[in-house]
């Protein structure tokens, strides 16, 4: 049993620095043709990737595109989509892959299966099934303050964030109720106050609260609910009884 704990553990360890690493990215490029296909957009395969990667929230573009001021004037501001096939003659196996401009892989997606025998059928099928990952990734764009811009935040509020401690740790605390991919929040009324989503590390979760979108992590055994307002970012201390 405690072994068993330990992998889970790891496993969803892994999954939230990818989620936190994927969330720094607007914008995904998507090659026209994949390496395993004979012709660009072959059986509408690309074509279905840049629309999945849209339906869950980003930006895409093809590596033929025209691509805007913005998006060139950084190559290190977005990722770099591919889809690998490693399957054989009885079974399609198809997976996402998300790399930075260093080559650096961001993030896998589980392995998408199809036992169908006509290829386009058994391609989209596989594809489909490795983007199902996306479900549970929760991503929310997030952008990181370049140095420059944390310098001039620095001279101009000698902080970079606010720490909000509104909440009281003995009179608000917050229990946590099992939900699909993660936990709701409720007080003793009682009320939802925020609802979480897991990642791949377990000290962390996407979370939202009212309109507000973020992060609750861990840090020195304690919560705290990390969120952008005015562009500034504030960290408020959670008290959750999970």
């Amino acid at each position: 049993m405690k072994n068993s704990l330990v992998l889970l553990l790891f496993f969803c360890a892994n999954l939230l620095v990818a989620q936190s690493s994927v969330n720094q990215y607007q914008y995904v490029i998507v090659p026209a043709q994949f390496d395993f296909l004979r012709e660009k957009d072959e059986y509408r395969l690309n074509n279905l990737t840049k629309m999945l990667f849209e339906k869950y929230g980003f930006k895409v573009f093809f590596d033929t595109d025209q691509l805007p001021d913005e998006i060139t004037d950084s190559n290190c501001d977005k990722l770099y989509a591919d889809v690998i096939s490693s399957g054989n003659f009885i079974r399609t196996k198809l997976q996402v892959i998300l790399k930075d401009c260093k080559k650096n892989t961001v993030y896998e997606s589980v392995v998408g299966t199809s036992k169908e025998k006509e290829y386009k059928v058994a391609y989209t099928q596989a594809l489909r099934g490795a983007f199902q990952s996306f479900d549970t990734l929760h991503y929310i764009y997030m952008p990181q303050k370049k140095n420059s811009e944390i310098q001039k935040m620095d001279a101009a509020t000698n902080s970079t964030l606010i720490l909000d401690e509104t909440f009281d740790e003995k009179a608000t605390i917050l229990y946590a109720q099992p939900i699909a991919n993660g936990y709701q929040l409720v007080d003793g009324t009682p009320k939802v106050v925020m609802k979480i989503y897991k990642t791949s590390n377990s000290s962390t979760f996407s979370a939202v609260k009212e309109t507000k979108q973020g992060v609750l992590l861990m840090k020195d055994n304690q919560w705290f609910f990390e969120y952008y307002e005015n562009e500034k970012l504030v960290s408020e201390k959670i008290n959750v009884k999970f």
